[in-house]
């Protein structure tokens, strides 16, 4: 197929709407439902995206995308008790390599995630088509699926969600192009290689790096190669704990990235952990009465008349100085940002956050002051000279 006609654009009034390829044939194959023209968007951001974490760690790689951008990505490290209890794992799923991958991309930022598309590296098994069955979300791509999985997802939506997939050795044009108001931008494709060869010049008195630090920096980068900049990302074990996309100033997309990072581990206190909900209570409900409680908007869910709806129990207030002392608990992040930190207010902010080592390009006339903050926590910082924007 050469092209695909689309039922409209970006939003309703923009019609017509199609994808096609000048030579040859679409890479995809679109085995159920009828994606639009964000949900093409996420995929093949998304699937770039999984191909190079796979390629760059060895392991099956997910991601959960949002409007061009990753809400989480992972690789396939297994999961604790504590994570698969957080992400709502059911027990009787046998899990595998993928299906932890897609379980950490769809837990990083579960408000996020919400009806998001996602993209995973591997042939789709059944682990990961049964964790994806009790999600929302509008589609998946992968470089096929098998015959378990495929009659899981072809259920879903009452058989309109969209399966998409992917010809996993296409190699698209080394130009790209793109037209805003007419006028036709060309550019080579960012073809760089992110692997831990890009992680030696090691500015800060801290020159140690761990294989797990290094992969973790990594799937920073990676993720950043695919977000709307400027863009921060926080990672931890293997995967993607707090995106900050698309923002103008490099310290709010690293508050806003920590901020994510924070509530990813909040979630993992024993007050979250101990909260009783209602029987039939909806998955959205539940994650957005999480997002609630551990904010400072908690009476929102504790109010009499409120909480009886959510809980079993009225839940005891997560104080301030609980939370702060919890957050303290996190430690060995690993932070990527898309282009240079030009202040060392991110430094100190990142810090409040668990991070102990940064791969950023360098370049600011400010890196001293950086670099000094660096040191004065004892982080570990690389200067990969490489920028990473994405638009």
């Amino acid at each position: 197929m050469k092209e695909m006609e689309l039922k409209y654009g970006c939003n309703p009034n923009q019609k017509p709407s199609k994808v096609f390829v000048n030579e040859g044939e679409l890479p995809f194959e679109v085995l159920c439902g009828k994606p639009g023209y964000i949900n093409l968007l996420d995929a093949l951001n998304g699937w770039q995206l999984v191909r190079e974490l796979k390629a760059a760690t060895g392991l099956p790689a997910a991601t959960s995308f949002k409007h061009v951008s990753p809400a989480g990505a992972a690789v396939g490290v297994p999961l604790s008790d504590t994570l698969k209890k957080i992400y709502f794992v059911d027990e009787s799923i046998e899990m595998t390599p993928l299906a932890n991958a897609y379980a950490r991309a769809r837990g990083a930022d579960r408000m996020s995630s919400f009806g998001d598309f996602i993209s995973l590296s591997d042939v789709c098994d059944k682990a990961t088509a049964q964790l994806i069955a009790k999600e929302v979300s509008d589609g998946v791509i992968a470089p096929g699926y098998t015959d378990e999985a495929l009659e899981i997802l072809k259920a879903k939506r009452k058989g309109s969600y969209n399966i998409i997939k992917i010809d996993e050795n296409y190699v698209p044009e080394p130009i790209e192009r793109k037209q805003v108001f007419g006028i036709t931008f060309e550019q080579g494709r960012n073809e760089l290689k992110i692997d831990n060869d890009m992680l030696c010049n090691i500015v800060t008195e801290n020159k140690s790096l761990t294989d797990e630090q290094k992969r973790d920096l990594v799937i920073s980068l990676i993720t950043l190669k695919y977000t709307q900049s400027n863009s921060v990302c926080y990672v931890k074990d293997g995967q993607a704990i707090g995106i900050g996309a698309g923002q103008q100033s490099r310290i709010h997309c690293t508050r806003l990235a920590g901020n994510k990072a924070d509530i990813w581990w909040l979630r993992q206190a024993p007050q979250v952990l101990n909260l009783e909900f209602v029987d039939g209570i909806k998955r959205a409900d539940r994650d957005n009465a999480i997002d609630v409680y551990i904010s400072d908007e908690y009476m929102d869910v504790l109010q009499d008349g409120a909480w009886e709806k959510i809980f079993k129990v009225k839940p005891p207030v997560f104080t301030k100085e609980e939370k702060l002392e919890w957050i303290k608990k996190n430690t060995d992040v690993a932070l990527g940002s898309d282009a240079f930190f030009p202040f060392g207010d991110n430094i100190e902010r990142a810090r409040k956050s668990g991070v102990t080592v940064i791969a950023q390009p360098g370049g600011s006339i400010r890196d001293d002051n950086v670099i000094e903050t660096c040191n004065k926590f004892g982080i570990a910082m690389a200067f990969t000279g490489i920028r990473l924007f994405h638009h």
